[in-house]
């Protein structure tokens, strides 16, 4: 949803919250791991911040405090609902650990990623990933190109994907409109996936490590919690605001009285990475609230005309705050502008909006959310359970040194080939 409307000026000093949180997820992790590890301190962090902010938007306009939380119950409610779900689902047999494999699994994810959705197929693949490479030293690559592809890029494809997709399906954008950007989504997705392949085999070669051999064959129990992901992802595509997360509380609750406690067991299922996503995202959704809305009143004079411009912006502010709604400032804004010479417009609510500018926005949404942690739900659940089971991921900074240096030249490409 766009930031709510505001009757006050809104003051750049109210986006300092903000600004505390972000560096707050950076610099604590480095300085205080102990600490930070406990979702209680966690907590104590983000209410620290996140209590005095949300009184602020009280004080400043009710109705944004109200967007905010509105906002943060869908989107809680879509992560929580599919990762408990999937944590029903057990791949058993051995995985092989070898680079050809490892990017199968990743194009799989990929594929998966459009159906049902970025976070969704995160959660089903991530833990067969790690299983399967347990026995290696060099991993800390394999979540990230994992995020780069799985619980980003892959999710192009339909409303479903990414949640950014999902919200331009709800203000008319056509279910098939996103089928258009194949060629961005293959270019990407292979260009990442070939890439890590490379790097992989590079690493396992240096290490040495035997490839494993399977020595069970592969099946999947809990098969029944794929009936549930499906209620997920039918209540997220057709129901409204309100019985849609209804939708998905009846699904999980579902779930968790059809999977016996020992098959989550088997999964080294826990609630501590959903729990870490809602106490940061939490804070995340209302301190945002302030830029947003600062976006809104600001963005029709930013002189943004271009394709090439709006996929920039877009992609570049979807990587610190929710790509979700910085796709749909962003959309509003394009609708203001007349579709350019030559180019076609399709009619959504709220007036027509140039397919130029929703092909940029749409892909600046969706492939930049993995520029940081916080770009994309998926992102930082996804580093909780690799950490949470031994496979240590870089730091914020870290994480965001491998993006730029992998994917910003993708990027680049995207722009100058397809804008």
């Amino acid at each position: 949803m766009a930031a709510a409307g505001h009757h006050a000026p809104i003051p750049v000093l109210a986006v300092f919250p903000f600004v505390l949180v972000l560096l707050g997820i950076a610099v604590l992790p480095l300085v205080a791991p102990a600490w930070w590890e406990s979702n209680r301190n966690k907590a104590l962090f983000a209410g620290s911040i996140g209590v005095p902010s949300a009184a602020y938007l009280l004080t400043l306009d009710p109705s944004m405090l109200l967007h905010a939380s509105e906002e943060f119950v869908s989107f809680i409610a879509l992560l929580g609902s599919l990762y408990i779900v999937s944590g029903g689902i057990v791949l058993r047999g051995d995985l092989r650990n070898t680079p050809a494999a490892n990017a199968a699994l990743l194009g799989v994810g990929a594929v998966l990623a459009s159906v049902v959705g970025t976070t969704g197929a995160s959660m089903l693949l991530i833990r067969p990933l790690l299983r399967a490479n347990r026995i290696r030293g060099s991993v800390t690559h394999l979540p990230i190109f994992f995020i780069f592809t799985v619980s980003n890029a892959g999710g192009l494809l339909t409303p479903l994907g990414d949640p950014p997709l999902f919200l331009g399906f709800l203000r008319g954008v056509p279910f098939t409109w996103t089928l258009q950007l194949f060629p961005m989504w293959l270019v990407v997705n292979g260009i990442i996936i070939a890439t890590f392949y490379v790097y992989d085999l590079r690493v396992t070669r240096q290490e040495g490590v035997p490839p494993s051999v399977e020595r069970a064959p592969l099946s999947v129990a809990g098969l029944y919690n794929f009936v549930f992901l499906a209620g997920i992802v039918a209540s997220a595509a057709l129901l409204p605001l309100g019985l849609r997360e209804l939708g998905m509380a009846t699904a999980t609750v579902g779930s968790l009285v059809a999977t016996p406690r020992p098959l989550r067991d088997e999964n080294g299922f826990t609630y501590h990475p959903i729990q870490e996503v809602a106490i940061l995202f939490a804070t995340i959704f209302v301190c945002m609230q302030p830029a947003l809305a600062l976006l809104n009143a600001l963005g029709p004079s930013m002189g943004l005309d271009s394709p090439f411009q709006y996929f920039w912006i877009t992609g570049l502010l979807s990587s610190f705050l929710d790509n979700a709604p910085t796709y749909v400032t962003f959309f509003t804004i394009a609708q203001s502008l007349p579709a350019e010479a030559g180019t076609s417009a399709i009619e959504v609510l709220g007036g027509p909006i140039s397919e130029a500018l929703l092909t940029a926005i749409s892909l600046g949404a969706v492939f930049m959310g993995a520029n940081t942690y916080i770009g994309n739900g998926p992102n930082f659940m996804v580093k909780s359970i690799c950490d949470e089971a031994g496979f240590k991921t870089p730091s914020f900074f870290g994480y965001m040194a491998w993006s730029a240096s992998i994917l910003g030249p993708i990027w680049l490409l995207v722009a100058i080939v397809f804008l």
